[in-house]
């Protein structure tokens, strides 16, 4: 045990740490050159195409050490570093002693950084300052440092200089884990204790569990319980994680490894949970795990109903490589039969939707996202709203409460002006403002989740350049005036495409999605009108004329009463189409009113 060390990597998004990532797993020979390519631990397309981590990793090193000699067991769990992903980051937090936490010397600590060393700190983890990207010309190596000492409250001396790219100081930071990070406590002799922080599905052996000994031993074919759900199974196969998994006979307190017990079914999994054995039991199962919170709804709807059965076992698989997904079977009158679910945010369901048509080949219409909100009746019931066509009908509804968060932006003082103006605009309110440097703006503002929902992410970073970083965290629900906003086509409400707005914004939003909608729906032939209504109140229309069919085209000269007798039967037939004819919507027309400016 004095030879194992656990750390996880924690950074802000683009810091290089899957870069330095690498390099430490050339420099223990982890990986053959061979076998060797960049951003090794993200094993998905989506990851590597767009050069961010989706999914924690957990992989084995052995560094020797030259001073002495001595070979130590390194357990590297690699986090994501996107705001929408922070729950894989507390399940990596959990099951590690200490963090490597990198810093872009050219950018300095952004937002997403400060909010997972605080995750950190709470679970008393031993920080490793490295400060990446030395060798870059625009590297302020000492003001970053400045910022922090002034963060973590260590010394200059206690800063890793590092550069992923080049391999600079990559061995000062495996001495650095060496000396400072503490090995593992717990005793071996005690009942087992081991936390699950991370599961995958394969087709072949069913669920694997990863997770970390905190106490007793873990031996191949032991009869295995897990305390939560109170199934117990054989472990059929126990090994460590390497580049490839290697089995082993037996693990030891402070191992981080996996085990495959035959079960097929996704739930009876569950991340956070605690393995013990049947034979020497824990007293009590690993307190502390964060429980998901989905941020946003959507519900994913298969394009023809005969694929629901297919898209739902693609959504069970898809949860067990992602716990932090929810969702629960929903019904639409416009979409049939389908799933509604929980996402961290937008980019989590951008993802989602991705990984769906490219590992399940399932092609899927996503409806209106919004997040949950309370509703109150007249008669004092507490209700959660999670989809618009589930508010009270405005008679019997008293208040309606919806989430707030304190956002933290940091930012150059340029752009100051603009970043303003954007959360004012989004029902915002500044709180606090400080300069950390002279370059670099702290802004803390008090916003509804709902405004940053939808592009809001996009506009910070096109208004800053890139250079504004983005953090929030939930704070409590709020009384707001929110209306729901209804779009009929024909007097028919389409309950896809109804969302809860405020009060102030319904308008402007029912006519853009008025005027969208004429563009995108065929003409019939028969008129349709589309209109934005809140309750009975109509806000804005449109109207799609009716395609004229020439029906006097076989009249050749004669008397005008034949072609006024033929026009006159066409109208009535026109009339009847109107009461009968059903509009058909393309599903272009769901995915592009979701892409309102």
């Amino acid at each position: 045990m004095e030879l194992i060390r656990n750390f996880c990597v924690i950074a802000h998004i683009d810091h290089g740490k899957s870069t330095l990532s690498d390099r430490l797993l050339e420099y223990t020979q982890t990986i053959s050159e061979r076998k060797m390519q960049d951003q090794a631990l993200d094993d998905m397309d989506i990851e590597r195409e767009r050069g961010i981590t989706i999914k924690s990793h957990a992989i084995q090193l052995y560094y020797k050490r030259k001073s002495d000699g001595i070979t130590y067991t390194f357990n590297l769990i690699d986090t994501p570093g996107h705001v929408d992903f922070s729950y894989e980051v507390s399940r990596s937090i959990a099951a590690c002693e200490g963090a490597l936490l990198i810093v872009d010397a050219s950018q300095g600590i952004q937002a997403q950084t400060i909010s997972n060393l605080y995750l950190a700190i709470e679970h008393d983890l031993e920080i490793i300052p490295v400060l990446n990207k030395v060798d870059m010309e625009s590297a302020m190596i000492e003001e970053v440092s400045d910022q922090i000492i002034d963060l973590i409250g260590c010394d200059v001396d206690d800063i890793v200089l590092a550069s992923g790219k080049t391999g600079i100081g990559i061995e000062d930071i495996l001495e650095s884990i060496v000396k400072n990070i503490p090995p593992p406590s717990g005793s071996p002799q005690a009942g087992l204790q081991a936390l699950i922080f991370d599961s995958v599905f394969n087709s072949f052996r069913g669920v694997i569990a990863y997770f970390r000994i905190l106490n007793g031993e873990l031996h191949k074919g032991e009869k295995v319980r897990f305390v939560n759900t109170g199934m117990e199974y054989n472990a059929d196969e126990i090994g460590v994680l390497q580049i490839e998994q290697v089995p082993k006979k037996k693990l030891s307190t402070g191992d981080v490894g996996y085990i495959i017990t035959g079960i097929k079914e996704s739930k009876e999994i569950k991340v956070g949970d605690t393995i013990t054995s049947v034979a020497n039991p824990c007293e009590t199962a690993i307190q502390g795990f964060e429980e998901v919170k989905p941020m946003v709804f959507a519900g994913i709807f298969p394009i023809e109903n005969e694929y629901y059965e297919e898209l739902r076992d693609s959504i069970e698989k898809l949860q067990l490589n992602d716990a932090s997904l929810v969702y629960e079977p929903e019904t639409s009158a416009a979409l049939g039969f389908g799933f509604r679910c929980g996402f961290l945010g937008m980019l989590h369901l951008e993802i989602i939707q991705e990984r769906l048509s490219r590992e399940y080949d399932q092609e899927v219409i996503t409806t209106v996202p919004n997040v949950s909100y309370f509703a109150y009746t007249a008669k004092g019931e507490k209700l959660l709203i999670n989809t618009p066509s589930d508010l009270p009908d405005i008679n019997t509804l008293s208040k309606v409460e919806e989430p707030y968060i304190r956002a933290q932006i940091i930012s150059k003082p340029d752009y100051i002006g603009s970043i303003m103006t954007l959360c004012l605009d989004k029902r915002g309110t500044l709180t606090k403002q400080t300069y950390l440097t002279q370059e670099r703006v702290e802004l803390t503002f008090e916003m509804p989740l709902a405004e940053i929902v939808f592009d809001f992410y996009d506009q910070l970073k096109s208004i800053s350049r890139g250079y504004a970083s983005f953090d929030y965290s939930i704070t409590d629900y709020r009384e707001s005036d929110l209306v729901k906003l209804d779009i009929m086509l024909n007097g028919d409400a389409v309950d896809a495409l109804s969302s809860l707005v405020h009060k102030t914004k319904a308008e402007a939003l029912g006519r853009k999605i008025c005027k969208k909608l004429k563009e995108l729906l065929p003409r019939q032939q028969f008129l349709i009108a589309i209109q934005a209504s809140i309750g009975a109140k109509i806000i804005a229309r449109e109207t799609i004329s009716a395609l004229r069919k020439d029906v006097t085209a076989k009249c050749y000269g004669g008397d005008i009463s034949r072609k006024r007798k033929l026009l006159e039967k066409q109208k009535k037939g026109k009339k009847k189409m109107r009461q009968i004819g059903n509009v058909e919507i393309p599903q272009k027309a769901f995915l592009d009113v979701l892409k309102l400016d």
